[in-house]
């Protein structure tokens, strides 16, 4: 199954670039790629694509420390959202602290705690658990 749109909301340039890569690299992955620096910038696309009956994205890369609104604001804005379908969120984050991946495990559209890098091993774990949710 190949996703429509993936989104990334991560303010290091390196880590997107990265992950642009391997998403591009696995054609299979997704169609589009949005890139967002920061949970506001996110959340402000995402109501606007709600209001005007936009396709959203159906999985989201959300990094935790960011500027403006951080991934934890991004998460308790984006549960008020009346969203017509389920959006996987991925938290991708450089934390080692165990709270943190308790606290986003806490979430209901957070699907995972991923540990930065990300690699194409857990891409093409990501994609398998996707093809397995859409059956």
């Amino acid at each position: 199954m190949k996703l429509n749109t993936v989104c990334i909301i991560d303010d290091d340039p390196i880590f997107v670039y990265g992950t642009k890569v391997l998403l591009n690299y696995n054609s299979s992955f997704c169609s589009n790629i949005i890139v967002y620096e920061n949970g506001k910038e996110a959340l402000d696309d995402l109501r606007f694509m709600l209001k005007t009956n936009k396709e959203m994205p159906e999985v989201i890369f959300l990094d935790l420390n960011m500027p403006f609104i951080n991934g934890w604001e991004f998460l308790d804005e984006l549960k008020k959202m009346d969203l017509k379908k389920k959006i996987r969120v991925y938290v991708v984050s450089s934390s080692l602290d165990k709270m943190d991946e308790e606290k986003a495990r806490k979430y209901d559209m957070v699907v995972d705690f991923i540990n930065k890098p990300f690699t194409v091993n857990k891409l093409q774990q990501l994609l398998v658990a996707t093809e397995g949710e859409s059956t």
